[in-house]
């Protein structure tokens, strides 16, 4: 039976999740259909880029601070206050430029917001098990359903911006810097997090867990890791080109008033209901197919995600978006969770959570900080200069070129990795 205490806790985590994923949700789907409007469409790629590009090495210097130096309660609430303030910033000389937005401008503050955000993201994580340990609850068992309301805070600011009309404007990074406002202040109510200024020092590649590229040496996780990063290159196309796509149905009369175009963040919210019920399927897969089969299953789910998004339309074929939502939870799930899942029951415990940072980097890092470029060179080269029934055309095609490749993956993963899965097994091997 849970103490006063700990039902008080699991409260103040629930709230500050959501909260941690709100901001997020607020700009992630709907920024790329506000910088289409403003004449930024062909540089949507660098906005999702720079994501993966300073996850490679912010969330590491972060931590090194919290970690030596300052509680990770109180650099959570810094990072927030600046991501929060250089996202207002953006937003407000987005709304005062109006379509004469400059590039350089609104980009170098949007970079400078996620430079900030993005290792909050670890933060909240270390923070919750710092708050539960404090109260004496199980990381393992408590934390799960906690870290559900992130997913429903994602959800719950997409449809916000959705319904207020935000994502066609530059307001979306008001709103969102305003939740990270409000978070950088919640922060500082947390339980303190220990620091450890007389740790053993460490090199800056130790710090960040570079040392995991030994794991290379072995033939069977370098392919692994190899295609976990092709894999990442598939994560942010959607994000990225999912709502300017419906928006582009704006200019057909005949599905100019549908749900999917006027409402269509609301629509790509879908994705992450699914995501949040794909979870539960994965111990169950992994026990009874292993980590092979369930990568092939997600490879293959990302060719159905692609395919589906050229197939259908706002119209009589919506239900192809539908299901190209639903298939997502599975597309994203069994690659990330069960990726982890496998990297901690194969690598030795000396090296495991360097192993898991090597993964985060290959797949939240340099795959979609490659892949979001190279994604928006096809967009550009499928769909600029076109207009009505041409554009939609192209960006059917764009759609088909990313279901080829995930496709050609699925082929190359299932000849490359070399794996035998025991079913009967406690951990695969």
């Amino acid at each position: 039976m849970a103490t006063t205490q700990q039902k008080q806790m699991r409260l103040r985590l629930i709230i500050m999740n959501f909260l941690e994923f709100a901001v997020w949700g607020a700009y992630l789907t709907s920024q790329g259909r506000y910088l289409a409007s403003v004449n930024l469409g062909p540089q949507i790629g660098w906005f999702y880029s720079i994501q993966g590009i300073v996850s490679i090495f912010m969330p590491a210097l972060i931590g090194i601070v919290a970690d030596k130096w300052i509680p990770a309660q109180k650099v959570l609430s810094l990072c927030h206050l600046l991501a929060g303030a250089f996202l207002i910033a953006a937003g407000c000389y987005g709304q005062a430029a109006g379509d004469a937005v400059q590039f350089g401008t609104i980009f170098t503050l949007y970079s400078l917001s996620v430079a900030f955000f993005m290792p909050t993201l670890a933060l909240a994580y270390s923070v919750s098990y710092c708050a539960l340990d404090s109260v004496q609850m199980d990381t393992v068992k408590d934390f799960p359903p906690i870290r559900v309301f992130g997913t429903i805070g994602f959800i719950c600011s997409m449809w916000f911006v959705d319904l207020t009309g935000f994502q066609n404007s530059a307001m979306q990074y008001i709103a969102s810097g305003a939740f990270s406002l409000v978070l950088a202040v919640y922060a500082l109510t947390m339980p303190s997090c220990p620091i450890n200024r007389n740790a053993e020092k460490k090199s800056l590649v130790d710090a960040m867990g570079l040392r995991a590229f030994t794991l290379f040496k072995d033939s069977k996780m370098a392919v692994f890791f190899i295609f976990s990063m092709l894999l990442g290159i598939a994560l942010q196309i959607t994000n990225s080109f999912a709502n300017p796509f419906l928006a582009s149905f704006d200019g057909i009369p005949q599905y100019a008033g549908t749900f999917g175009v006027k409402h269509s963040n609301m629509l790509i919210s879908l994705s992450q209901v699914s995501e949040t019920l794909c979870i539960l399927m994965i111990p169950f897969c992994l026990r009874k197919f292993g980590i092979k089969k369930v990568m092939l299953i997600a490879m293959f789910a990302w060719v159905l995600r692609f395919a589906f998004f050229g197939l259908g339309n706002p119209g009589n074929g919506v239900w192809l978006f539908v299901l190209s939502m639903i298939v997502y939870g599975v597309a994203f799930d069994f690659f990330n969770i069960s990726g982890s899942l496998f990297v901690d029951t194969t690598t030795n415990t000396s090296i495991r959570n360097s192993a898991q940072g090597l993964f985060i980097m290959m797949t939240n890092g340099i795959g979609p900080a490659i892949g979001t470029l190279a994604a928006q060179a096809v967009v550009n080269k499928c769909t600029l200069g076109l207009e009505g029934e041409a554009l939609i055309a192209g960006w059917d095609k764009a759609w088909f070129i990313f279901a080829a490749y995930a496709l050609v993956l699925f082929i190359l993963f299932a000849i490359c990795f070399k794996y035998r899965h025991e079913p009967t097994a406690s951990q695969n091997k």
